[in-house]
């Protein structure tokens, strides 16, 4: 099953036209249905079967065989992701359901209880001679297709544990990380904040989505009764990451993980040197992005000091200005049409089949995502859409995502699934279609500094945030090594960060050392952060041969896009003469960010 694009944006609840709701009858028309029952009837026996016919016997197969063997793995993925989609798109659509929760959680008990016969395909695979599976490569081009798969799964060679072992911590997943998952999840769903000036409690979404509003005080305000409520659960909070990351080292210890990053690396297949290259180049530039920003910021909010509340703030010559949903929908497919009329039509189909949930309502899960589901469906994108420009943003965000996903379909289940490295790809680079178009089309100077402002503070978001969300979680990482965090541990160690990356335009409010417990990353995906910041250089400098006329651009990235994981990042980008293992590569990147704060900084003048 592939993985799911988390984006987390704070949004709240509005009205801005007809907002489209998924239609899930394309995975199940519901939860009874004959095609769910029989799915989950046929899973039990495939994987059964499976088993029965392979386990002990892959070292004798034949190319052709271990060819159907891989063919036979690759349905029953398909056959559990559907499931695993439906179950988890529902919940998402109403976290505060009980019965959905309870659908999801059996679905996964089943699933988990299905596969666990599958547990020996991937440790006797990594058990084959090398020069055995070799010869079998060679002699069969549709086995060797698999080559990429195979690569990654054999990265884990070294720190597989025994059959036994593996079966046990397949099986007791569900009751680990899992479940503490849901319930931060739960717990996050279920938070209501109370706002000075507002008449009733508001949810998360809607409390973060303050913090961009035009009212200083309103921010203010959404601020403060943020680090009230996390303050009282921090106790909660602290412990779901204690526990997680306890959990975590000591799996890594007895896979004999040399950090606790090297699993997220070996699953975005990306060596560690080339993310140290990365965190250093743009911790490097801190002072000429992120610091130097914010400094300009202040001036133009007639302030000496910014505090937390200002950090998205919309600038004071910003006109609030609501978008609706069909606007929306024109001006994305308008900027994906200017490249490529082939990239538009491949986002239409969101629009008009179902594939999107755009509007906020009780319960459903904060922030957006795109979700593959599987390849022999289609993606699903959530929103939670409030009309803001930077909603329009996430739109072209997930649904670049979405059409990456489609392209990459063909590839088939086992290769479609790009590492998050490169997954951030085509979203980014939809983001910038977008901004270029809006900044292009802008008929002031003030309205060109808005978009400008707007883009760098995304981009500032995107990349230096999430270096320093990195950062935090190594350090929380090493420091839980040493022993048990106290809620002011983790306090202390997420603002040490936070000072850095933000810069000397800042002072901080009281409880704001809190505020590291709302990130979904750090419990649903830890180090799946760097990605974000890799994603965006990666785009930066892949714009930059684009708007330098790069011949046969349009081909290459679609050629990129349909590749999904069946290629390494270094033969993705050579068409386009980078290599992200270059460290001058990410300076490219982060250039572009700079010479967007140039010309704000020459508008003073």
């Amino acid at each position: 099953m592939q993985q799911m694009v988390w984006d987390a944006n704070a949004n709240g609840a509005g009205n801005f036209g007809d907002l489209p709701e998924w239609d899930l009858n394309d995975l199940y028309t519901g939860p009874e249905s004959n095609q769910f029952k029989h799915d989950m009837g046929w899973l039990e026996k495939a994987c059964t079967d499976f088993a029965a016919q392979y386990e002990g016997k892959l070292a004798g197969l034949s190319a052709a065989a271990l060819l159907t063997c891989v063919q036979d793995y690759e349905q029953i993925d398909i056959t559990a992701g559907r499931i695993m989609s439906y179950a988890g798109l529902r919940y998402y659509q109403n976290t505060m359901d009980s019965d959905r929760a309870k659908f999801m959680a059996d679905a996964q008990d089943r699933v988990t209880q299905f596969t666990t016969p599958l547990v020996f395909y991937s440790l006797e695979f990594n058990r084959l001679d090398d020069t055995h599976l070799s010869g079998l490569l060679a002699a069969n081009p549709d086995l060797a297709r698999y080559k990429p798969v195979f690569d990654r799964m054999r990265a884990m060679r070294p720190h597989q544990l025994s059959d036994e072992m593996e079966k046990f911590l397949h099986d007791q997943s569900v009751v680990g990380a899992a479940a503490w998952n849901r319930l931060f999840d739960e717990t996050m769903a279920g938070l209501m904040f109370d706002v000075a000036g507002e008449a009733e409690p508001l949810n998360l979404e809607s409390t973060l989505n303050l913090l961009t509003d035009a009212d200083r005080s309103k921010r203010e305000a959404a601020a403060r009764a943020l680090a009230v409520v996390f303050d009282k659960h921090v106790k909660l909070f602290a412990r779901v990451h204690n526990t997680l990351a306890k959990e975590k080292e000591i799996e890594d210890r007895w896979r004999k993980m040399p950090t606790p990053q090297t699993g997220r690396h070996l699953s975005n297949h990306v060596e560690p040197e080339v993310v140290e290259a990365l965190r250093n180049a743009v911790a490097a530039a801190y002072p000429k992005l992120s610091h130097r920003y914010y400094r300009l910021k202040a001036k133009w909010m007639g302030l000496d000091r910014l505090q937390v509340w200002d950090r998205n703030a919309p600038l004071p010559t910003e006109t609030p200005r609501v978008i609706d949903w069909a606007e929306a929908r024109e001006t994305v497919l308008s900027a994906y049409g200017a490249f490529s009329p082939a990239l538009a039509d491949l986002a239409k189909p969101f629009f008009d089949k179902g594939w999107i949930d755009a509007g906020v309502k009780p319960g459903k899960a904060p922030g957006a995502f795109a979700h593959p589901t599987v390849t022999t469906v289609h993606p699903y994108v959530m929103l939670n859409y409030l009309g803001k420009p930077r909603d329009v943003m996430t739109l072209a965000h997930e649904l670049g995502h979405g059409v990456h996903q489609v392209l990459a379909a063909g590839q088939g289940e086992l290769l479609s699934s790009t590492p998050l490295t490169l997954a951030e790809t085509a979203s980014v680079f939809g983001e910038m279609l977008t901004f270029r178009r809006l900044l292009d089309g802008a008929k002031t100077p003030a309205e060109r500094k808005t978009l400008l402002a707007g883009k760098v503070e995304d981009m500032i978001n995107t990349v230096v945030r999430q270096i320093a969300f990195y950062d935090f979680e190594c350090k929380l990482h090493a420091a839980r090594a040493e022993g048990e965090l106290t809620p002011d541990d983790i306090n202390a160690l997420w603002m040490s960060v936070q000072a850095e990356s933000l810069g000397d335009a800042f002072d901080f409010m009281d409880g704001y050392e809190t505020f590291w417990a709302y990130i979904p990353h750090f419990v649903h995906s830890p180090f799946y952060v760097y990605a974000y910041a890799f994603g965006d250089g990666l785009v930066n400098a892949l714009y930059a041969a684009y708007a330098s006329g790069l011949p046969g651009f349009e081909d290459k990235y679609f050629d990129l896009l349909k590749a999904g994981g069946s290629k390494h990042h270094k033969e993705l980008l050579a068409p386009f003469g980078l290599d992200a293992s270059d460290p001058k590569f990410w300076d490219k990147g982060l250039s572009m960010i700079a010479g967007f704060i140039d010309e704000l900084e020459a508008m003073e003048g």
